[in-house]
């Protein structure tokens, strides 16, 4: 009799939730329902569909993380969101989170049954993720999908591709590490643009010898990302990974020998000379006039054209015209080195996520406006940095990457980078985002490459092996066992 009387309750709290405008209090009882009436299917659907119902309606709220807790960028981000709740009636929370603690505040989010509907993160976190259940891809995909793929950097979509086919997350934006040279010395010296290992190779020793500077600057400290993210261009411009699809370390193969040797005779031969070269080095050199190339991500791009005056380009042409590197430059996305199959570009990709607990329609329209109607606006938060991962519409195939090119960048000064880069330029630094590329993020192993950033053991390996200490095969054999012992570890943890 006790079960009757519950089933009779739950039909008539199902009934009065229907007619209410709330729908967290649909919610409420919809896991009641179902505590109660274990058996009774058609009502369990019933509920279903009234929640389905709820969700799409004006006056849903979603709850939207952003890692840009900068005041400035926080407040453009809410200008956006604001655009969107009035168009849709759909009410956007914003909470600003840190990135170094994104990861830990979303495992307890997760454990507490509050993890918000969408959520703006970096790459190094989608696979884990994904894996965990925090990312819900069939959501992401159909996003995609009403988008159309086409209008997005391939690359940045391969990073997330599951299994089967689908997306774990949305790209949004990101930027990709640039090999910048300068254009007007390789004009003179008759030198191909460098965009393999040889021409990179003959180009820094010939300027080296022909300039008396350096060839080319990128990093050697063993304790910086810097060196770190710069090897790792020329590994994977080189075919060469650290782990397979099946979840082997693959550091000692022929490929990353040849990265590393490469790489590793450059810098001694060509390059600083030292082991204590990172980005403030690398920069200062190329802004002094004494390096013929670097390697250096977008945040260069303003800068080079004078517009930050912490940071003024004082090579000796650059005395009338502090613009002159970024009139005189030229810029090399992706490379390739012998064995790699095609160009390779280190890339950061920032995504959009869905979560599996998500109010998923209304998830998704935010998620379709911010790349739309919305994206433009985001973008411009930090241009310099925030290449845009959707090029343009099925109807205007470079909408985004001309809008992109027109938003105003600097610090002290404010000017669009079009003003300074032709928009060849600038087209081939965006497409170079379809052959960006990371270690392990492919094969699901973003928690290991999360560990060797941590542990910084290339730039270590890298560090001895160009002051002589051991060789470029000995280095690759102690990294293999290393790589190993830190997979080991990870997987008992």
């Amino acid at each position: 009799m006790r079960r009757v009387l519950l089933f009779v309750l739950a039909v008539l709290l199902l009934t009065l939730a229907a007619c209410q405008p709330s729908a967290p209090q649909t919610v409420v009882v919809t896991k009641e329902v179902e505590k109660v009436v274990t058996q009774e299917v058609v009502v369990t659907k019933e509920v279903e569909k009234v929640v389905t119902q709820e969700v799409v309606k004006p006056g849903a709220t979603i709850v939207f993380w952003s890692t840009e807790n900068q005041p400035a960028r926080a407040k453009k981000t809410q200008a956006i969101i604001d655009k969107f709740t009035e168009k849709t009636g759909i009410t956007v929370n914003l909470v600003l989170v840190d990135e170094n603690n994104i990861d830990s505040l979303m495992a307890a989010n997760q454990a507490a049954g509050t993890m918000p509907d969408v959520v703006f993160f970096p790459l190094d976190f989608a696979a884990v993720w994904y894996a965990q259940g925090v990312l819900d891809a069939k959501a992401a995909t159909e996003v995609v999908q009403a988008l159309d793929p086409k209008t997005f950097s391939e690359g940045a979509l391969n990073m997330v591709r599951t299994e089967d086919g689908q997306y774990m997350a949305v790209p949004s934006d990101g930027w990709g590490q640039l090999l910048i040279y300068r254009k007007d010395w390789f004009d003179e010296l008759g030198l191909e643009a460098p965009t393999d290992f040889e021409k990179i190779r003959v180009a820094a020793e010939t300027i080296q010898k022909e300039k008396g500077v350096k060839g080319i600057m990128a990093g050697t400290d063993p304790g910086q990302v810097f060196t770190q993210q710069t090897f790792e261009h020329f590994a994977l411009a080189n075919g060469a990974q650290v782990v397979d699809a099946e979840g082997n370390i693959t550091v000692n193969t022929p490929e990353m020998l040849e990265a590393f040797k490469f790489y590793t005779d450059l810098m001694r031969d060509y390059g600083p000379g030292d082991t204590a070269t990172y980005w403030l080095q690398a920069r200062a050199a190329y802004f002094a006039g004494e390096a013929g190339m670097v390697v250096w991500s977008p945040f260069i791009l303003d800068e080079m054209a004078g517009l930050r005056d912490s940071v003024l380009p004082n090579c000796p042409e650059c005395k009338d015209d502090p613009a002159y590197l970024a009139k005189n430059s030229g810029v090399v996305p992706a490379f390739i080195g012998p064995a790699g199959e095609k160009p390779a570009q280190y890339g950061q990709v920032s995504y959009m996520g869905i979560t599996t607990t998500a109010n998923t329609e209304a998830a998704k329209q935010f998620v379709e406006f911010w790349l739309s109607e919305g994206y433009l606006d985001w973008l411009s938060v930090a241009p310099e940095g925030k290449f845009p991962m959707r090029r343009g519409t099925p109807e205007e195939p470079d909408k985004y990457i001309k809008g992109w090119s027109n938003l105003e960048v600097g610090v002290d000064r404010k000017a669009p980078l079009s003003q300074f880069y032709s928009q060849e330029v600038l087209n081939t630094i965006v497409q170079g985002a379809n052959n960006f590329d990371r270690w392990g993020f492919a094969q699901g192993q973003g928690e290991l490459i999360g560990g060797l950033y941590s542990e910084l053991l290339f730039p270590q390996y890298i560090a001895e092996v160009i002051e002589g200490n051991m060789t470029a095969e000995e280095a690759l054999e102690e990294l293999q066992a290393e790589v190993e012992a830190l997979q080991d570890q990870l997987q008992q943890e």
